[in-house]
């Protein structure tokens, strides 16, 4: 194991970023009410608009945010995903710490659940 990695936890270097590009390209178009409407009618076809990989596709589709940032997800840019499901936030941070959403906000916020 590299010095510099923890574990578990992608390492945002530019080999990591250029990899991400397709995913976090198609995040970003989300910003544009015309896109989030082709994503809410068709969410394949337009994945398929920018080219993403089958397992780019199969991670975007099943929302697994933790997939998408290990495959070059910017976490500001998927997030743009969940505002048209929506999803919280904090229900994305459950699903990144392998948690489910009551203990996350138990455990990792103190929040009284």
């Amino acid at each position: 194991m590299d010095a510099d990695s923890i574990p578990d936890t992608p390492l945002l270097d530019r080999d990591h970023r250029l990899r991400g590009y397709r995913i976090n390209k198609m995040a970003m178009g989300l910003g544009d009410p015309a896109n989030r409407a082709a994503f809410k009618a068709d969410e394949r076809a337009y994945l398929d608009r920018f080219g993403l990989s089958e397992e780019e596709k199969s991670a975007v589709l099943s929302r697994d945010w933790r997939e998408m940032v290990r495959l070059g997800g910017n976490l500001f840019f998927i997030l743009k995903i969940s505002a048209v499901d929506p999803v919280r936030i904090t229900e994305i941070g459950a699903h990144q710490a392998g948690m489910d959403h009551e203990t996350f906000l138990r455990d990792r916020l103190g929040k009284k659940v």
